[in-house]
């Protein structure tokens, strides 16, 4: 893991400081336009809430950006927060012999 002393950003002040401040788009506007709720982009821009997968596939539509922009963002900010409020991983053993770590593919690698 990346040794970050700052926390990443949330996506939700991406959202807001990148897309809909430049813009001029108020979280109503930008609400109706995506088909959501005023209240969960209001959540997600105040950083409440979490862009799930279907929220990343409207954003991306509404934005001319890729699903994986804001699935990536949301993965980098809950694991940086879990790796830092939460030690219990930490004790979790290898279940992997050393020798045979070789032998295993390695997920997204």
């Amino acid at each position: 893991m990346n040794k970050r002393t700052r926390p990443p950003t949330h996506p939700g002040g991406i959202l807001k400081r990148h897309y809909l401040e430049p813009l001029n788009l108020t979280v109503s506007t930008a609400a109706k336009a995506l088909s959501i709720s005023r209240k969960t982009l209001s959540k997600i821009v105040n950083e409440r809430c979490a862009i799930t997968p279907d929220m990343a596939l409207r954003l991306s539509r509404a934005f001319c950006t890729t699903p994986n922009l804001w699935t990536n963002l949301q993965q980098t900010y809950d694991l940086w927060h879990a790796s830092h409020e939460s030690h219990a991983w930490q004790h979790v053993r290898s279940l992997i012999p050393p020798s045979a770590s070789t032998n295993y593919p390695q997920p997204g690698l």
